[in-house]
């Protein structure tokens, strides 16, 4: 307050007794305050706050407070006319007819609000803050909103409801439904005992310049090697950072992995991004979003039909250094970047964000068991479905290696292969293969696909998760936890050893991990099979490298594949068995040719297996759709032209 108006105030009240302390029976004063304050009316009206300063017994006699009481009371009858009003035009309109009258009146108000050019261009799913809004121009907007439809609406409004279409239904519900859907229980739908999950969309970006499952498909059944040299236009020091010698510090010891070389290239403007923003966000944020709705569509599924719904997203990965390299943090304007660095590279928005631009509002998680990752996400994503906890969800999982780092480490510890293959289960083994990936796959119930009339691709059966304990080290496997974790799925779907025809192996080709996963395999599905039905053994790791976090899920695109086409592709490299596996302890062989496995009047069915480096290991077990359907159509995706 000014010092002017301070005092002025203060002689005001001095010369009025009526302001300054009472009196008691004695003439001596009785304790009282004499308070000066500098109050913004308008501010505290259009804030809400008149009916708080009613109630107070210190305010409630102050002229303003009055004046304020009368003019909210002449106010309240007002807005009870305008809301009656439109209601009752509302009532007469389908439910259709009511959102695109409610949407349309946001639009204009908030065009007013940013002196857009006209409503249209007020895009009715873009976010506000988008769109332009602040702190000071959503209250504004929600004054005037209040004023047109006649309700009091909380300041939280434009972060409660972000965008006109959210906006229009919430007013919609106030208008005609009063508090009802607030009261409404959540309905909650849980599967039947024992009811498999349906896989009824995938979408990928794999090495060997695959974009979809068709090319999977094509690359694993002509037995191809997807095995390319680094990518160069990562900023990677390629002449520093190869080096012959194992233990030379900061290089490594190979010259080729399994690349997405397609990773840095995305369409931001699709998916309502700017530029900036895309620049900062983690690549496998972007693949993500790209894998995630092009499953979707392949399933059949408007992306956009799913906003508001309970969908969940269950993504395995971890950070790829993308933050940290020189190019995005070193560049000039790299400042501008700054404000979307955190969300843009933080793992918890890898799910996170594909939920926030589909508008889904199941749960949204991401998980990072290493190697292990994408098939824990599979799991989770299962018992969510079964329980009710969503409908819908988006499971899988990305690995894209933004600096060569995880090269170096490895290196160190001569964990790859030399020429950058994983031969699995091979005589030649001598490491794995470095790649990285990403897959998606779309999920629910199958008594929902079915009546949904979702082609059903396979089904999961079962699933279980545990972890390796105290093993011969903290990175080392555990043959006894694979086992026990191996039979505690077969548990979970009922099934016993011999029902399983092939294993999707973890595999990755190290002289350590395959041994010890093969006399797993060995003891338990390799057990009690039938005469001349042996389980038969193979890895994508051979085709495509060890795609870390994506390594789980791509393990069940093949199988689903190999499923839908009747046929086992071969595993490279595996010619020889490796002399470290005794293969007589069991019925199982490896895949070094391709295997018809067309439909013989049983369920087919395929267990793929995931071990994660920090001890977690999670088996999943696929069965073929319960009807027989057609070799999986080509469904095209309206994003196949853009990235």
């Amino acid at each position: 307050m000014e010092p002017r108006y301070a005092v002025r105030a203060l002689a005001d009240a001095l010369s009025n007794p009526g302001h300054g302390p009472e009196h008691g029976p004695d003439g001596v004063p009785t304790d009282g305050v004499l308070t000066v304050m500098d109050i913004d009316w308008d501010l505290i009206e259009s804030a809400g706050g008149e009916n708080e300063m009613q109630r107070a017994p210190f305010l409630r006699e102050l002229p303003e407070v009055q004046r304020m009481a009368s003019a909210s009371g002449a106010a309240r009858d007002g807005a009870r006319v305008a809301r009656d009003e439109l209601a009752g035009r509302l009532a007469a309109l389908p439910r259709a007819g009511q959102e695109q009258q409610l949407t349309g009146l946001v639009q204009a108000v908030a065009a007013e609000v940013l002196a857009y050019p006209s409503p249209e261009a007020v895009e009715a799913g873009r976010a506000f803050s988008d769109l332009g809004f602040d702190s000071l121009t959503a209250v504004e907007l929600r004054n005037r909103l209040s004023a047109a439809v006649g309700l009091r609406l909380p300041a939280s409004l434009l972060f409660d409801y972000p965008t006109s279409t959210a906006l229009a239904r919430h007013l919609r519900a106030e208008l005609l439904d009063g508090d009802r859907a607030a009261r409404t229980p959540v309905a909650v739908a849980a599967a039947a005992d024992g009811e498999p999950i349906a896989i009824v969309g995938m979408g990928c970006r794999f090495p060997g310049g695959v974009r979809t499952p068709e090319q999977l498909w094509e690359l694993l059944s002509s037995g191809a090697d997807a095995i390319s040299g680094f990518p160069d236009d990562r900023g990677w020091d390629l002449d520093r950072l190869y080096h012959a010698d194992p233990a030379h510090s900061g290089t490594t010891y190979v010259r080729a992995g399994g690349f997405v070389h397609e990773a840095g290239e995305f369409d931001p403007g699709f998916f309502g991004i700017s530029p900036r923003e895309a620049l900062a966000m983690d690549p496998q944020q972007r693949l993500l979003l790209e894998t995630s709705w092009e499953a979707l569509e392949r399933a059949g599924i408007r992306p956009a039909s799913l906003r508001g719904s309970q969908t969940g997203v269950f993504a395995g990965g971890y950070s790829s250094g993308y933050a940290a390299v020189g190019q995005q943090t070193g560049a000039e304007g790299a400042a501008g970047l700054e404000g979307h660095l955190m969300a843009g590279n933080a793992t918890s928005v890898l799910s996170g964000r594909v939920s926030y631009t589909l508008g889904l509002e199941g749960p949204a998680v991401t998980i990072d068991t290493a190697c292990s990752s994408s098939l824990v996400a599979l799991h989770l994503a299962a018992q969510a479905l079964r329980s009710g906890e969503c409908g819908l969800a988006l499971a899988g999982g990305v690995t894209i290696m933004a600096t060569p780092w995880d090269l170096v480490v490895f290196s160190r510890q001569r964990g790859l292969a030399a020429d950058g293959r994983s031969k699995a289960f091979g005589a030649d083994a001598d490491g794995m293969g470095m790649a990285e990936g990403v897959g998606m796959l779309v999920l629910e119930r199958l008594s929902d696909a079915e009546r949904h009339g979702h082609q059903v691709l396979a089904v999961i059966r079962g699933s279980a998760t545990n972890q390796d304990g105290a093993s011969n080290g903290l990175t080392a496997p555990n043959g006894p936890s694979q086992q026990r974790v191996i039979r505690a799925a077969l548990a979970n779907a009922r099934l016993s050893p011999a029902d399983i025809d092939a294993v999707e192996a973890h595999g990755t080709g190290t002289p350590l991990g395959d041994p010890i996963e093969a006399q797993a395999l060995l003891a338990t599905y390799g057990q009690e099979r039938p005469d001349g039905r042996p389980l038969w053994l193979g890895s994508v790791k051979s085709n495509i490298g060890h795609t870390q976090a994506a390594a789980g899920v791509a393990g069940v695109m093949k199988m689903v594949l190999a499923l839908r086409h009747g046929r086992l592709p071969r595993s490279l490299h595996a010619q020889t068995p490796s002399p470290h596996v005794d293969w007589s302890a069991g019925e199982v062989r490896l895949l070094s040719e391709a295997v018809d496995w067309p439909v013989n009047g049983r369920p087919r069915r395929a267990a793929v297996s995931a071990f994660g480096i920090s001890g977690t290991n999670a088996p999943h077990l696929i069965e073929e759709a319960p009807a027989p359907a057609a070799v999986l159509a080509t469904r095209g995706s309206s994003r196949d032209r853009r990235c």
